[in-house]
């Protein structure tokens, strides 16, 4: 009997190391079809009225994109002058990031950095017009 109980003890285990590394091998392979990427109306205009180069297809240039297009893009985001990173600001004051309330601090437009429980409608109210001032600032804009 214990040879037996053996056995089945044997062949599930080596069932259960069979599933778990045949799903690794499953899961190392790609389910989603590649897309391509969609690409804004106001590029897609300026892509069909340029004229193509006669000397064979080239990209164009990082830089050939219009100022308008590239601030449409990036609206609503600021720019951590640190880092570089560049972040939307949440709607809620508890889910903005920290160099953000830091920054809100250095600028002047809040006195401190609040904390949760320190949140109320006359608090929330100031820092909502000072994310606003913050998102103005030339120095912070991506």
């Amino acid at each position: 009997m214990t040879e037996v109980l053996f056995i089945l003890t044997t062949i599930f285990v080596a069932y259960v190391v069979y599933e778990i590394v045949g799903g690794q091998q499953t899961a190392n392979k790609p389910t989603v079809k590649p897309t391509t990427p969609k690409v804004a109306p106001e590029v897609q205009a300026i892509v069909r009225t340029t004229p193509k180069p006669k000397n064979g297809p080239k990209e164009p240039p990082v830089g050939a994109v219009p100022a308008q297009i590239a601030k449409n893009s990036s609206k609503g985001g600021v720019r951590d002058p640190k880092t570089g990173e560049i972040t939307k600001i949440a709607n809620n004051y508890r889910f903005v990031k920290r160099w953000i309330k830091e920054a809100l601090v250095v600028e002047g437009l809040l006195e401190k950095v609040y904390k949760n429980s320190e949140l109320d409608e006359p608090t929330e109210a100031a820092i909502k017009q000072a994310l606003i001032k913050f998102e103005a600032l030339d120095k912070y804009r991506a």
